[in-house]
């Protein structure tokens, strides 16, 4: 249990430092502090690196079994998985807590699928590589 806290956390770090990159680029860091009633820069990429975390850990905690196999393997279930909290959060939960219309396709939330992809491809990489270190 300890390896599989160990992949979410360093792998959901990871995916969430570079995603939180492109989200600063874009400009999004405001609109992700205003979850906690903050617009700073710095606190929305706190909060972006805590989801992030948390993310990765749904993800190692119960389904490390998904990333034992090859790292294509990993690779592809980390795109997926990535692809799936597009949906879920960009999409859905976040409209549901601002008040927004959901499920609303644009440009913006094109980028974010893209970067929610390249999220969970660094997450499942990365936790797959701690998996498999032995202690």
């Amino acid at each position: 249990m300890r390896q599989r806290v160990l992949a979410g956390f360093i792998g959901g770090l990871s995916g969430g430092v570079v995603f939180g990159a492109l989200m600063a680029v874009m400009g999004m860091l405001p609109m992700i502090a205003s979850l906690v009633g903050s617009s700073s820069v710095a606190v929305g990429f706190i909060v972006h690196l805590v989801i992030s975390v948390l993310i990765g850990l749904t993800l190692t905690i119960p389904g490390a079994g998904l990333l034992t196999g090859s790292l294509i393997k990993s690779a592809l279930v980390g795109l997926v998985y990535g692809a799936l909290w597009w949906v879920l959060g960009p999409l859905l939960i976040m409209p549901t807590m601002m008040s927004m219309p959901v499920l609303t396709l644009d440009g913006s939330s094109l980028m974010s699928l893209m970067g929610h992809m390249i999220y969970g491809l660094i997450l499942g990489l990365v936790a797959t590589l701690v998996l498999r270190r032995r202690r």
